[in-house]
């Protein structure tokens, strides 16, 4: 595999009400590939290279095998999805809007310094996390004291 080759991302959630979810994740500010939408799924658009699926829970069933069941997301953790913010003002405000129009709190604030983030369960329980990292972090990875 070329690590090198700009790859997309779909990360597919299942919803318990996509209209529920559809609303709620609007209020954040994303929109949704209409192409790519319908009464059973909805695209949502992370960046230009990341989508998030969100399928209606016996759609997204229909994707895995029937022996597998689904995670009860107010129970256990599937995933932890994180988004990149471009300062930590802005994953504060996008934090503070998420728990405003019903999130949940998750983790406490995590503050490295050169890496800040905080978290929420949404509607349907998936764990997402916004963070910052400071450019030079990204570039050169963490400095050799953080912990």
């Amino acid at each position: 595999m070329n690590p090198s080759k700009t790859r997309k991302l779909f990360v597919n959630v299942a919803v318990k009400e996509l209209a529920r979810s559809k609303a709620f994740f609007s209020e954040l500010g994303f929109a949704f590939e209409p192409k790519f939408t319908d009464e059973k799924a909805a695209c949502m658009i992370l960046s230009t290279e990341a989508w998030v699926m969100l399928l209606e829970q016996p759609f997204f069933q229909g994707f895995v095998p029937a022996k597998r069941e689904l995670c009860d997301t107010s129970k256990a953790t599937e995933a932890l999805l994180c988004i990149s913010c471009e300062s930590k003002a802005e994953v504060d405000a996008f934090t503070d809007r998420a728990l405003a129009i019903g999130a949940k709190p998750a983790m406490p604030t995590m503050d490295h310094g050169f890496m800040y983030a905080r978290s929420f369960y949404d509607v349907d329980g998936h764990h997402w996390e916004i963070m910052w990292m400071d450019p030079k972090a990204a570039a050169e990875g963490p400095p050799k004291d953080a912990s």
